[in-house]
């Protein structure tokens, strides 16, 4: 199907001006002016501003946490991304201890199917590093799962320890991937959000007291280090 958008305003990444868009299948294939091409639909567009669709690569669908699941599942997440002008979103697949990548993609990728109003990827959520998942991180790649990502909070559900976090940067050094990482000191979290529950400090703005910026900058400054 062919779909030509005519008189509106077209805005790039660079530029704003007069124009004509043609679309076909999912591929914008001529911008320019005055176009003449037919089409299968023919939209008047005057007035209007045409834009690429949004890409949102932090998404959290029907994702299960802390005994309750996301509000939104791939269905009404990607219509009320569509209805916003996103038309692409990158989630997260959680790789749960003991599990191989593989599964975890799978997993989500059933979450998603027949359901997704949209265009989708996903990012992986590593918890458990050995050498099986390390290959795995190959595989992954050459598959279209480009990027990883790690936590340095939350222990004994996602948290990871620094050898494994610097086991993935090597192997993302060789495989061409890329490394997300969720920088803050969960060792220290914990310890103040226990204390903070036993003085009945429990109002909302305890959940930011009890995440200090030094605990987000010791991580950082780590992640980083590995890094280097």
């Amino acid at each position: 199907m062919s779909i030509l958008i005519k008189h509106g305003t077209v805005v790039t990444a660079t530029d704003q001006y007069p124009g004509d868009v043609l679309v076909e299948g999912e591929k914008i294939t001529v911008i320019g002016s005055a176009l003449t091409m037919v089409a299968d639909r023919v939209i008047d567009a005057t007035g209007k501003y045409v834009l690429p669709g949004g890409i949102d690569v932090h998404t959290h669908l029907d994702m299960p946490f802390g005994g309750t699941t996301s509000a939104d599942d791939f269905e009404t997440g990607t219509r009320a991304a569509a209805f916003g002008g996103t038309t692409s979103i990158v989630d997260f697949a959680i790789q749960y201890k003991g599990e191989r990548l593989h599964h975890a993609w799978e997993t989500w990728m059933k979450k998603a199917e027949g359901k997704a109003a949209i265009d989708y990827g996903f990012h992986m959520i590593m918890t458990d590093l050995n050498d099986q998942v390390e290959q795995e991180m190959d595989a992954m790649v050459r598959q279209g799962v480009t990027s990883f990502k790690l936590f340095m909070a939350y222990p004994g559900v996602f948290m990871m320890d620094d050898g494994s976090i610097f086991r993935a940067l090597l192997r993302t050094g060789k495989n061409g991937g890329t490394i997300c990482m969720h920088a803050e000191n969960g060792g220290v979290i914990d310890v103040l959000v226990k204390k903070a529950l036993a003085e009945g400090k429990t109002a909302p703005k305890y959940h930011a007291l009890t995440r200090p910026a030094r605990a987000e900058a010791e991580a950082t400054h780590r992640a980083i280090a590995l890094a280097e």
